[in-house]
């Protein structure tokens, strides 16, 4: 008699997907798959399931271990895992299946998904932030992304795995794809933007537009951008003047030729006229910029309108940055005599501006404007019960306003019906204060019913009339 040991097996079903495509990133990267196998009776103590992730072709040939359970822990079908994905991800095709260790089984790739790890994400520079490029008529202009490009500039050239894609404007929300790579070449008019290729994943990832022009009578348009922003502060610092790229440049300063400043860029802690003629080779590129100091900052601690009760008043504090400031108070156009602190009581109504001078370093005023309005009573002494309001947010009869001596804290029983007879509101505390929600109004004007019943007994009926 011969003894034949069958060995056991196990069948892994497809994995299904629990997303569409994965765009991944630093601050999110985390992604699931529910599988079947069977029979589970049959997973060894010793048993791990393995996820493998293809290539972006959906190859398995060279495939990757994104997920390993630990041994013994998955024993019953179906099971969910929880995987991410690897940082150089970045394809349309890839595709995952799921393997088993004890018992050995493989099962088949599941459907293929894009997916992407957004190694960058966020806004950058081209053209060091220049707005426009010109080329002489036969001509051409090269467009690179910047590294490390202006100020806080996150270049994605920093990130040696990306790749990019060019596009061309052809309407206001509309684009062509160009090229791929990290520079174009132009010699088309447009304008002309870069972002990083992420395919089908949404991205932050994308460049500034950059209008591209040919040189018509042998000049262009040269434009200057200013890094610290124009108006611009000295006390930050230098700025960067920057321009449109060429063959040589020379800049000027209210008229006058700065000596050496030959440059692509021009730094400067100056106010004033700045000119640069771009050599494009077979033709010229002029512009110019009137930089100019950038003013302070400052707050108030109070919204634009801010409500009070009649004889009350109000604290204004304002907050600056300002060196040495000096404060007018404005109330309705007019000074405000002794008014010149950072801080007033207004106790007034009306409409009031507190203009902020800095004396020391960028000179210069701002202007602060905010309204002090009488707050509404939300228990005024009405004569007699209304029967129409309007509840349209315009702060007028939008609320059933009711006299005093039925409201909140007398104890009075309000009611309101529908014209069917439901009890839509009921209550001995009434805050002047319905419809609280929308009514969802037709065209058509609604009536309802109201029964006010006092303590003492005493009733009042009526219909209230909404109208829109």
């Amino acid at each position: 008699m011969s003894i034949h040991k069958v060995n056991a097996q196990i069948v892994i079903g497809t994995p299904n997907l629990g997303f569409s495509q994965a765009c991944a990133s630093e601050s999110f990267n985390t992604y699931s798959t529910t599988f079947v196998f069977s029979p589970d009776t049959v997973v060894e103590a010793s048993n791990q399931f393995i996820i493998e992730m293809s290539d972006a072709d959906g190859d398995f040939s060279n495939s990757t271990v994104v997920y390993t359970s630990a041994a013994g822990v998955i024993t019953s079908s179906p099971a969910t895992l929880n995987f991410s994905i690897p940082e150089t991800t970045a394809g349309e095709n890839y595709r995952i299946r799921i393997k088993s260790t004890a018992p050995v089984a493989t099962s088949a790739g599941s459907s293929a998904f894009a997916a992407y790890y957004k190694l960058q994400d966020s806004p950058f520079t081209i053209n060091n932030l220049v707005s426009t490029g010109a080329y002489c008529t036969g001509g051409s202009y090269l467009l690179t992304i910047d590294n490390p490009g202006n100020g806080t500039n996150d270049s994605p050239l920093n990130y040696p795995s990306l790749t990019y894609n060019w596009y061309k404007e052809t309407g206001p929300t509309t684009s062509v794809f160009v090229a791929e790579g990290s520079s174009l070449l132009v010699s088309d008019e447009g304008t002309y933007f870069v972002e990083t290729n992420y395919g089908t994943c949404t991205s932050n990832s994308f460049s500034n537009r950059v209008t591209i022009s040919e040189a018509v009578a042998g000049e262009a348009n040269a434009t200057i951008v200013s890094s610290l922003g124009n108006p611009y502060c000295p006390e930050q610092g230098l700025t960067t003047l920057s321009t449109i790229g060429g063959n040589s440049y020379q800049w000027y300063k209210d008229g006058e030729l700065i000596e050496g400043a030959t440059n692509q860029m021009y730094q400067t802690n100056e106010s004033g006229v700045f000119d640069v003629i771009v050599d494009l080779v077979d033709c010229t590129a002029s512009g110019s910029i009137d930089l100019m100091s950038e003013l302070f900052n400052s707050d108030i601690n109070v919204d634009d309108i801010t409500t009070i009760e009649d004889g009350e008043s109000v604290d204004i504090i304002i907050t600056t940055d300002a060196i040495s400031p000096e404060f007018e108070w404005f109330l309705n156009g007019q000074l405000i005599s002794g008014a010149n602190q950072d801080t007033y009581e207004a106790s007034e109504f009306g409409d009031y501006k507190v203009v902020i001078t800095e004396t020391v370093g960028c000179t210069g005023s701002r202007e602060l404007l905010f309204t002090i309005e009488e707050a509404m009573d939300p228990f005024p002494d009405v004569a007699k019960i209304p029967n129409v309001i309007s509840p349209n947010g315009d702060g007028i009869n939008d609320t059933w306003v009711i006299p005093i001596q039925y409201i909140s804290g007398t104890n009075t029983e309000v009611m309101i019906m529908t014209n069917r007879g439901k009890v839509i509101m009921q209550t001995n505390d009434y805050l002047n204060n319905w419809p609280e929600e929308d009514l969802n109004l037709s065209n058509i004007n609604q009536v309802y019913y109201y029964i006010i019943t006092t303590q003492e007994g005493d009733t009042k009926k009526g219909s209230i009339t909404v109208v829109k």
